[in-house]
């Protein structure tokens, strides 16, 4: 299996699938324009075989018509009446084939009510990572995306939901959030190790131009606070911040999630 990164728009990446070495079918996650695609494709001497969605905002799905003009494949995504062009509906518990991958479907509401992940677990190489993770814009490099049409349990509740998988999992998420999301992680943990020497990192990357993504489960349970809604130190800043004690981990989620909404970009 090979994962291209594809850099879109201003913040996006789009996730470029070559399941198998041996052959040229490629499966693009998320498209939201068509052209770097099309120039990926083209880069790697690839064919695509399908387009794989994880929700409906525009710049996930701005390119599809565009590329189904030149290619007759099939269009795979969440049940919703917002992405029309979706020929195969998936839910919780189905999976999909792509070349020799498979692939689980997540439900993880919270961001966007139909938004799924897509979970390719390793049953072959023991020495390799336990799986892979598309996770779109549920869970971020030290983050999560915004709460537009769930709740806080709802949302947190999904993102429970990917935190079990195996910590070598790699994550593959749809922006590039990661040094605003950490400057966020550090103010609800200032004196969390983790945190600091992953931000010293991720910061090296950028400077040169390198993306801070894929990242893992387990580098996401010690430095993003919307994963650690249990622990003593972000349940105490979460206080703070409210001026109240927080009885549950969604109330936890929900103090952190308005707190990131209007905490400084850069």
């Amino acid at each position: 299996m090979q994962i291209y990164h594809l850099p879109a728009l201003e913040t996006n990446y789009f996730w470029l699938l070559q399941p198998d070495a041996d052959r040229r079918d490629a499966y693009i996650f998320d498209p939201g324009d068509a052209a770097p695609v099309i120039d990926a494709l083209k880069r790697y001497n690839l064919t695509l075989a399908g387009i794989v969605l994880t929700h409906h905002h525009w710049d996930h799905t701005d390119g599809i018509d565009a590329l189904l003009e030149h290619h007759s494949i099939p269009v795979y995504g969440p049940i919703s009446k917002r992405i029309p062009q979706v020929t195969h509906p998936l839910t919780e518990g189905d999976s999909l084939d792509l070349g020799s991958t498979r692939w689980s479907i997540l439900a993880t509401p919270g961001h966007t009510l139909d938004h799924i992940v897509y979970y390719c677990a390793n049953t072959q190489h023991a020495t390799q990572p336990s799986g892979v993770l598309i996770a779109g814009d549920t869970i971020f490099a030290g983050g999560c995306g915004r709460m537009f049409e769930g709740t806080p349990e709802m949302f947190l509740q999904s993102l429970n939901k990917i935190a079990q998988l195996p910590n070598d999992t790699v994550l593959y998420c749809s922006h590039e959030y990661t040094l605003a999301n950490l400057a966020f992680a550090q103010a609800v943990e200032p004196n969390n190790p983790d945190i600091a020497q992953r931000l010293t990192r991720e910061r090296r990357k950028r400077e040169q131009k390198m993306p801070t993504l894929p990242s893992s489960i387990g580098l996401e349970l010690a430095t993003n606070p919307f994963v650690r809604c249990q622990q003593p130190t972000v349940i105490n800043s979460a206080n703070s911040k409210s001026g109240q004690v927080q009885t549950t981990p969604a109330d936890v989620f929900a103090v952190l999630r308005a707190w990131k909404n209007d905490f400084p970009a850069n």
